[in-house]
Order: structure tokens, then C-alpha cells, then sequence
């Protein structure tokens, strides 16, 4: 959500930002309808004012005898008290319809993001690992031998349709292992507050993360009006919705594993082989609330959570800054981390980590109290994966694969794996 007192302040700069984003310029349209609520809000107050002034003077009027006067302001009154009803009313919708415009435009980009149209613009701003050199075809991950039988699409498809996948055996304790890994690591040794959290949500929740009212078809809905989450970047982040936060409890950090949710619209046609893109899927999500002053520096850690991750894993990545027309709706700079593939020979996303700066935090009254007893001060949130379970599990298993069909794991999943660290070609752990 943005300040509407900064566009009225700067509606020039307003656009230019916008139009970084590749965006049409929209702030004479915002500003005539704040300016059109704003003098209906004046003219609602002076027919108010009006409307007691003549109320003091009906019962002098009645205390004289004068009839004539006293019916008089007593129309009046009535009068004025209909005007008043009805301006508010009109107060009201615009105001409604300025909420909405405002909600309905995406985030201002950070200075430093860089200009673009597309993912062609990304700027690569690191890189890890080397991408393996097999003496064999590398295969996708659902065409090696040892994962084929266990990565069951069929039977998935018989209960649920496309995009879904049922993992079974080996490769389904690999998928489980990654997440356990994951969490272990961000609470043991990053400092991130485990939480388990729903996964249905009200719009509110899904409005103040700017997931509505532009993305609804997006996500899920149930018939009673619950949103299935995207990411727990929704519960997370509004857990301090309506909050005034001490100033010393900031950073706060928090990480869940969680199902999600996301129907994949426009998406028809990409990446239809395989589980890279599913309407069901789990995510290890991290989230801080931070000081504003803070946030940038926090943006940096977490992209080094993220990053280490796969180093310890093992997968060669990538990581991106994104240009000003590939970001996301909120974000105000947003950095991706891709892993390297061999079955496809390239770099696909595995996380994204994003600062949405007080974007949300407008959208949801999320504020803090400065220790030096100033005005509340709207707080900073910020959002990326750490990782996304199931692109996690395909890299570890396209990367270690084996001429014979078998798949080296990493050595950092063995605790959670009872010592093993191959799939066999059967299917099995040794």
C-alpha cells in the first residue's frame, strides 16, 4: 500500500518509479480521487457544522414563541442532517475506491534495482560450485532409474489431476529429510523462530501480504471463503498485523514448513514434465520483521541463509537481482537463487528473497515504538525460501545422479537418512 501523502507531495517521482516497472503513470487519477474525496469530506463537515448551528438556535427559537423561526431550523436541521448522511455516504465509497487504486498498484522499486523488461535483464551478482561433468546423458529427475518408480504421477493424477505427484519410499524420506534439514539449520544455527502454521487464511491475511485483491486467481478458495496460503510468507508476515512492536524486540525472525498452494495460472504449457511446478507443493520459508533502518542489511543475510543451504548440499547455483519488470507485485528489490539442473541443462529458480520495505506493513498497520519514545513508525518485512522442498529434492537428485541410474546424496541429509547417502538403483537407501 502506498502513501498518499507522498504522491500528493512528489506525483512526478511517484510515476517515474512506476514507469521503472514498466507501469503506466496513475497518479492524476489517484490524485483526483483523493482530492474528490477530501472536498466531499470538507463539504460533509461544513453542512455538519451548519446543521449545529441551527440545533443550538431551535430551542431558543421554540423558548421566544416564534413558530415561524422554530420550524424553520427545525427543517433545516432536517435538512442538513440528510445532506450530511448522504455526503458522508459519498465520503465513504471514494474513500473505498482510493483504498482500492492504491491497492491495485504494485511496489515502488529501490534505487538499486536494475532497469529491464524481463528475466533477460536479471543481473547475475554471484555463482557457486562446479556444474558436473558427467561422462553420460544427464537425466530430468523423473527419468532416472532410481527415483522413476517412486516419483508416481499416474496415481496422482488418478486422485487429483495434473501438476500433482505422489512420492513414495526412498524418494518421499529424501523430500522429508531436505525440509528437516532446513529447519534444523535456521533454528540451530541462523536464528530463525520455528512456527507451524494454518494454512487456510482470511482475505485479510491475504490482503495485507498484497496477495489481493490483484492475485486472487493465484490461489485457492474454499467455499466458506478461506484461502489456501501460496507460502507461509502469508501467516508469518501477518502474525504482526495490527501490531505495535517494541523497537528492541526487532529483528524478528521467523521460519515455517508448510504445504502450499498455487493454481498456476498463465502458467499453461511450462514445465508440464516432471514436479518443477505443481499446484501443491512444501516451502521452507523465512520471514523478518525488521527496523527499517535494518532492512537492507537483513535482505543480505537472509540471501546467505538461502545461499548456504545449497552449498552444503552441494548444487551448484546462481544467484540474480532482478530487473525492475520481473519483480513481484510487493517487492522492492528482490534477489533469486537458481540451482543448476543438468537434466536441463540450466539454472532454475529455487528461492527468491525479497524486501518488501513498508509495503505490506501499510496494508496491515504493522508498526513499532521507536525506544526513544517517538511516533510509531511503520516496520519492514521481508520474505524468501529457504528452501522450496521439492525443487531442493530435484537438484540434489539430478545432480548426484550416477551412470547406473543410482543418486550420490549428500552427506549433510545422512543423520536424517539413518546413515545412508546413495538411492540405489532398486529404489532403496544404502
Amino acid at each position: 500500500m502506498h502513501d498518499i501523502k507522498a504522491i500528493r507531495e512528489n506525483p512526478g517521482a511517484f510515476d517515474a518509479a512506476l514507469a521503472r516497472r514498466g507501469d503506466t503513470p496513475v497518479s492524476t487519477q489517484v490524485l483526483a480521487l483523493d482530492e474528490a474525496r477530501r472536498a466531499k469530506i470538507s463539504a460533509a463537515e461544513t453542512a455538519q457544522a451548519e446543521q449545529n448551528k441551527a440545533s443550538k438556535l431551535v430551542g431558543a427559537a421554540k423558548a421566544k414563541g416564534d413558530e415561524a423561526e422554530f420550524e424553520r431550523l427545525r427543517t433545516l436541521v432536517s435538512d442538513k442532517k440528510a445532506e450530511v448522511t448522504a455526503m458522508q455516504a459519498e465520503a465513504k465509497d471514494l474513500d473505498a475506491q482510493l483504498t482500492d487504486m492504491l491497492a491495485r498498484i504494485p511496489n515502488l522499486p529501490a534505487d538499486d534495482a536494475p532497469d529491464g523488461a524481463d528475466e533477460a535483464d536479471n543481473v547475475e551478482v554471484n555463482r557457486w560450485g562446479d556444474v558436473p561433468a558427467f561422462d553420460f546423458k544427464a537425466k530430468e529427475h523423473f527419468e532416472i532409474a532410481s527415483v522413476a518408480a517412486s516419483m508416481d504421477f499416474e496415481t496422482a493424477a488418478k486422485t487429483s489431476g495434473a501438476r500433482f505427484v505422489m512420492l513414495k519410499g526412498a524418494v518421499a524420506r529424501i523430500h522429508r529429510a531436505l525440509a528437516q534439514f532446513m529447519i534444523d539449520t535456521h533454528v540451530d544455527e541462523n536464528g530463525l523462530t520455528e512456527h507451524m502454521t494454518p494454512v487456510l487464511v482470511r482475505d485479510e491475511a491475504m490482503y495485507g501480504t498484497d496477495k489481493l485483491p490483484k492475485f486472487g486467481d493465484d490461489s485457492y478458495q474454499t467455499t466458506n471463503g478461506w484461502w489456501l496460503i501460496p507460502t507461509s510468507e502469508v501467516t508469518l508476515t501477518y502474525s504482526v498485523a495490527g501490531d505495535v512492536l517494541e523497537e528492541a524486540a526487532l529483528p524478528r525472525r521467523m521460519t515455517a514448513h508448510t504445504l502450499c498452494f498455487r493454481s498456476e495460472a498463465g502458467s499453461a504449457g511450462r514445465d508440464t514434465s516432471g514436479m518443477l511446478r505443481q499446484h501443491q507443493f512444501e516451502k521452507v520459508e523465512m520471514v523478518s520483521v525488521t527496523h527499517p533502518d535494518q532492512s537492507d542489511d537483513e535482505q543480505k543475510r537472509m540471501l546467505r541463509c538461502a545461499e548456504d543451504m545449497l552449498e552444503r548440499l552441494g548444487v551448484p547455483y546462481r544467484t540474480v537481482i532482478l530487473c525492475t519488470g520481473d519483480m513481484g507485485f510487493g517487492a522492492r528489490r528482490t534477489f533469486d537463487i537458481e540451482a543448476w539442473l543438468p537434466g536441463q541443462n540450466a539454472y532454475r529458480e529455487i528461492s527468491s528473497v525479497s524486501t518488501t520495505g513498508d509495503f505490506q506493513a501499510r496494508r496491515m498497520n504493522a508498526r513499532f515504538k521507536p525506544a526513544d519514545g517517538g511516533k510509531p513508525q511503520f516496520v519492514h518485512t521481508l520474505n524468501g525460501s529457504g528452501l522450496a522442498v521439492g525443487r531442493c529434492l530435484i537438484a540434489v537428485l539430478e545432480n548426484g545422479q550416477q551412470a547406473d541410474g543410482s543418486v550420490k546424496l549428500p552427506d549433510v541429509l545422512a543423520p536424517y537418512l539413518s546413515g545412508k547417502t546413495t538411492l540405489a538403483v532398486d529404489g532403496t537407501l544404502s
